[in-house]
């Protein structure tokens, strides 16, 4: 008979636990929540405190069964759900469920994966922290009053299978706003002089900008005020006038919080918040290594603090002098400064161990892993090494009334940039020039710019905004983009959001009806008093009712003044091949699809295809942005199967200068490029920012 029982929420979490605990303890997993509320109706009594109404989640059945089973074994039950208020939550439930009482100690807790954190923990159970569970309560029934009071509004007003949540529609007025100020945004046209310069003994060249005159910096507007500059310099000398050289240290990035590890992973890998969030649990639950056996290869994953323990700085710092030198390591202890919002509740995510170097478990790691991996352990790594140093310098350089300057540096000790290989690294060298020395123009190039609107949000912005704002929490990123994305409030176009004209329609409508509802500041003033609840500073049925006494207003005054809205179906060229109607754009469950606009005679529908201007250059055809079954953006020819030409990176319509072979666009972390189809020809050029 096992002597305890310890209840995760995976299997393979079990697994990796199961073998450092041994035979007597048995562990098993819930499989996530257990009970939750209920999906057909509120599932809170409004009356009566707003207690909410949990039920068993369908499909658990068989799994509470065999955790009562096991139960009623097992001398002492141990709950070790994830260590935030979800996990707490969980285990709640768990030992309302198993019979546990609330004040016995059955929590054990542990922010890494390996043998000595989880012995560690089993030694030091404690009673269920309800704290934490009525934070999550909070944003559970908050979230619930917000989703199923606005989302039959908008069934009745709009369409059915809409749906408001009380996060996800911050993050989509988010969008919408930005989409207004490009919209709205007027070019302003500036100018540019760049003057190729040499000194005159030994002919190396450097490049300098304009800047203005002895009284300061001076804009170039137009392209006759450009002209005046050049006529005036035409026949001048230029002349060096002040050359400054300095030390300029870099330092080494803090280690990853959630949000930077999701940001840092779309920038360097192209992943989206969702697939980082799946591949970050799956190394922290554990990995099975070829000599260890499964172990947990990071620590928790869901943290907004840099802190990181005694025990791993020292192990990393005798990791740096084994394998570089002492130069390498930092000389002060590094305190990185976490957000004014931080709980600090958990480590930076960080490796269990550092000589668990990628390459040597890359044999047990699938590629995606192995990717992910070697960030987290790059960057936790560099972290703790010494700053990299450049020499920089400054010119300046005078040509009758106007100055021009240039500068450089280089790389004199690489410091944390011997490790972390995903930082840029620069090293832009000019020769070496003395006050008073004379140099040669060999070009000149006046350059015509026009001032760019703000940027649409990637994932990666999107969640740094979501976090300088205070809106959700490391845990809720993820699921807030993928739940705006599937319910086609946007879409990406060139790993950008845009909004659709629903999610449009549904902001519009928000904002006028539910201001409080999408303002950024209320809902992060919301996040605020959810830490106040897990801090025992407010409690959390109070929270609820105050917010729940200027909500009613609202969507009572909602109902009776909307009208109701007719979305005007966008009719395309493509024809119906059963009923030769035009088709029409829909929107489903997975995004747009065609329909007939002869519904409900004709029921015809059939996959939105996108055409991207480009002709296959196999058949002719018009080649299509379609997605591969895992999800992945590809390009092929719209005669398939006839024709089964296709690529990875966009197809651009210009030809090859050097073969006549397609072009296509690939962006890299060393920026974006546009380079030949054609593998045995090596044409390729950068995108300049305007192209």
């Amino acid at each position: 008979m096992a002597k305890s029982l310890v209840i995760v929420e995976s299997p393979a979490k079990a697994k990796t636990i199961g073998k450092f605990l041994g035979k007597n303890y048995k562990v098993v997993a819930s499989v996530g929540h257990v009970r939750d509320l209920p999906k057909s109706k509120m599932g809170i009594d409004i009356e009566n405190k707003f207690e909410p109404h949990y039920i068993t989640i369908r499909g658990k059945g068989s799994i509470i069964q065999e955790l009562k089973k096991e139960g009623k074994k097992a001398k002492k039950i141990l709950l070790a759900t994830d260590p935030d208020r979800e996990g707490e939550a969980i285990s709640w439930h768990l030992a309302h469920i198993l019979s546990v009482d609330e004040t016995e100690k059955c929590r054990i807790e542990f922010h890494e994966i390996t043998e000595t954190a989880i012995k560690n923990a089993v030694k030091k159970p404690r009673t269920i922290d309800k704290n934490l569970v009525d934070a999550q309560q909070a944003r559970r029934v908050l979230d619930r009053l917000v989703g199923y009071s606005i989302s039959p509004l908008l069934w009745r007003k709009i369409r059915k299978g809409l749906s408001a949540g009380r996060v996800q529609s911050v993050a989509t007025k988010l969008i919408c706003d930005r989409e207004k100020e490009i919209e709205k945004f007027i070019p302003q046209e500036y100018w540019s002089i760049l003057v190729t310069l040499s000194d005159q003994e030994n002919q190396e060249a450097f490049d300098a900008k304009f800047y203005g005159n002895a009284e300061g910096k001076l804009e170039l507007n137009n392209k006759g005020e450009v002209d005046e500059i050049l006529n005036k310099i035409a026949s001048r000398p230029y002349t060096v006038t002040d050359v400054k050289q300095r030390e300029k240290k870099r330092n080494p990035y803090p280690p990853f919080i959630t949000s930077s590890l999701q940001q840092e992973a779309a920038n360097r890998l192209g992943y989206s918040t969702k697939k980082t969030m799946m591949i970050a649990q799956q190394l922290y639950e554990g990995i099975d290594l070829e000599d260890e056996g499964s172990v947990g290869l990071v620590t928790y994953i869901r943290t907004d603090s840099t802190r990181i323990s005694e025990e791993a700085k020292k192990s990393t710092k005798e990791y740096i002098l084994k394998h570089f030198s002492e130069a390498y390591l930092s000389k002060e202890e590094k305190e990185f400064k976490a957000s004014k919002e931080a709980q600090d509740a958990h480590e930076a995510i960080r490796p269990t161990s550092i000589e668990r170097e990628p390459d040597r478990i890359r044999a047990s790691l699938s590629n995606e892993q192995y990717q992910l991996y070697k960030l987290i352990w790059e960057r936790f790594l560099a972290s703790q090494m010494s700053a990299a140093v450049y020499d920089t310098y400054s010119v300046e350089i005078q040509n009758g009334d106007y100055i021009f300057k240039a500068s450089g540096s280089k790389l004199v000790f690489d410091g944390f940039l011997k490790v972390y290989t995903y930082a840029s690294v620069s090293d832009n060298k000019i020769p070496a020039v003395i006050a008073n020395q004379v140099l040669s123009q060999k070009e000149i190039v006046p350059k015509q710019h026009f001032t760019q609107p703000p940027p649409r949000f990637t994932e990666a912005t999107l969640v740094k905004e979501l976090e300088d704002k205070g809106i959700g929490r490391p845990s809720t990123y993820a699921p807030i983009i993928s739940t705006i994305l599937s319910r086609g409030y946007v879409e990406k176009e060139s790993k950008a959001f845009k909004p659709t004209e629903l999610g449009v329609i549904v902001n519009d409508l928000l904002e006028e009806y539910f201001k409080d509802i999408v303002d950024e500041y209320f809902t992060a003033e919301l996040e605020k008093q959810l830490d106040q609840i897990e801090e025992a500073k407010l409690d959390w049925i109070k929270v609820i009712d105050d917010f729940y006494n200027s909500f009613a207003p609202s969507l009572q005054h909602a109902e009776e003044e909307i009208e109701k809205i007719e979305l005007v179906e966008e009719v395309t060229d493509e024809i119906c091949e059963e009923c030769g109607k035009n088709m029409v754009i829909k929107y489903g469950k997975f995004g747009k699809f065609l329909a007939c606009s002869g519904y409900p005679e004709c029921q015809h529908t059939r996959p939105l295809v996108h055409k991207i201007g480009v002709a296959c250059p196999k058949c002719g055809g018009d080649l299509l942005e379609r997605r591969s079954k895992k999800g992945r953006l590809f390009y092929g020819c719209g005669s398939f199967p006839k024709c089964n030409f296709m690529l990875w990176n966009k197809p651009v319509d210009e030809k090859c200068p050097e073969c006549t072979a397609l072009l296509a666009e690939k962006t890299t972390k060393k920026g974006t490029f546009i380079q030949c189809t054609n593998k045995e020809c090596k044409y390729k050029r950068a995108v300049e920012k305007d192209e």
